[in-house]
């Protein structure tokens, strides 16, 4: 083999390396997140906790995400995304080995605001890095099979962590995560490079602000932005109560529920890698436009559709398969739209702000439920989606179509216009 078919086999499993262990941050980052849920009757029993306050343990979470992501991502596009994800996922080791040591709610309340501050900080990390390491036409495939490490704990790590939670306790579950990020967090300081791209000039919280205020000016950006908000909010108040509604309507119990994920989780693993990697090839933008107009025609039908479980499978798996086939190509579209000394401040405010909107769907799913039922919080939901790819669709750029020096075309506008002032 010659020095250049060496150069490229060597780069290919560097490339398959980096996947693998990106693969594992997000399997154990999105399985300790996911896995609360189901956890907390158990949780409930063997800390003495009230119902009432087992759902501040996941509100923690959340605001401490959402707090430190805006923190971590101008600190990212300064000292560089490597650095970043070790930092982060040590702090993520540290506070999921740390449940094993929780004696009352509160050491238990603690553990999860220090996840929930590793979380804010792991916020993107791994999408940006993507687009610091790989060429466009390549970022689409990385981002699918990563993010397809969420799936994999919708389908393995969640089923068996609650078991193991029923048999011999809740804080097994988050031991195993810890320990296993421990040992990845070895493969990530030793395989993964910082990637040779520009860095931000200064890292002040003036600087953050006006880089977060230059950020929203932009049409594209603002749009951006604002399609995380009400996506996510429309996706809260889909998911929220569909369980409720199924267990009322069709009088199922819990194994139905845990059944109809497992194929939800199916689905986004078998659509999320081949979108990206589509969208690598044909553009990101058609996929996130059919994705959200094929998702509002899906929660429209939810309640005229399904009739049994088995149309709930069948649905459900469609629907996570949508998810992914949108998300996928739009997290990568993100990433594509600034230059890499501002990716990460773009892409934890979007993000952010879609954890906003998760939590404002997830408070109004209650009151529609109750006000109008689950079939008008299907239709709210639909339209919402719509109106997602109708804001996609009129201010969002595609992204693909590379300019002759290899940038973006927001990015490339977006340098013209700096130099002329």
């Amino acid at each position: 083999m010659n020095l250049r078919g060496q150069g490229v086999t060597q780069q290919a499993t560097s490339s398959y390396r980096i996947i693998v262990i990106l693969w594992l941050v997000t399997f154990v980052s999105g399985s300790q997140v996911l896995i609360m849920s189901p956890l907390l009757p158990q949780i409930g029993e063997q800390v003495t906790v009230s119902e009432t306050l087992l759902g501040t343990l996941i509100t923690a979470y959340a605001v401490f995400v959402g707090a430190f992501a805006l923190i971590a991502g101008p600190i990212s596009d300064r000292v560089g995304r490597r650095r970043i994800l070790l930092i982060g996922n040590a702090i993520m080791a540290i506070a999921l080995i740390l449940h094993w040591i929780t004696w009352d709610f509160a050491s238990l309340f603690v553990v999860r605001a220090l996840a929930g501050i590793a979380g804010g900080i792991l916020t993107g990390a791994s999408i940006a890095y993507v687009s610091d390491y790989f060429p466009p036409e390549r970022r689409g495939w990385a981002n699918g099979w990563i993010a397809s490490g969420t799936s994999a704990g919708l389908i393995a790590g969640i089923p068996i962590g609650t078991i193991v939670a029923e048999q011999i306790g809740f804080r097994w579950p988050f031991l195993a995560f810890g320990t296993l990020l421990a040992v990845t967090i070895v493969f990530l300081w030793r395989y993964i490079p910082q990637p040779d791209v520009q860095r931000a000039d200064q890292l002040t919280i003036r600087s953050a602000l006006n880089g977060y205020t230059a950020l929203l000016r932009r049409p594209e950006g603002l749009a951006a932005v604002v399609t995380f908000l009400i996506m996510f909010g429309g996706s809260s108040l889909y998911m929220t109560y569909l369980p409720t509604w199924l267990q009322t309507t069709l009088g199922v119990g819990g194994g139905a529920i845990a059944t109809m994920f497992f194929f939800g989780g199916l689905g986004t693993t078998l659509a999320g890698p081949p979108a990206g990697m589509l969208s690598d090839h044909i553009g990101r933008k058609r996929f996130i436009i059919v994705g959200s107009f094929g998702l509002a025609v899906l929660m429209f039908a939810t309640t005229h559709f399904i009739v049994s479980m088995w149309f709930a499978y069948g649905l459900f798996f469609i629907v996570m398969g949508l998810y992914a086939a949108r998300g996928t190509p739009f997290q990568t579209l993100l990433t594509e739209l600034v230059a890499s000394d501002e990716r990460g401040a773009f892409i934890n405010l979007a993000i952010g702000m879609g954890q906003i909107g998760s939590g404002l769907g997830g408070g109004l799913a209650g009151a529609a439920y109750a006000s109008v039922g689950y079939r008008g919080t299907t239709m709210i939901a639909g339209g919402i989606m719509a109106l997602t790819g109708i804001l996609i669709w009129v201010f969002l750029p595609e992204t693909i179509t590379q300019t002759e020096d290899g940038l973006p075309p927001a990015t490339r506008r977006r340098l013209s216009n700096t130099r002329e002032d």
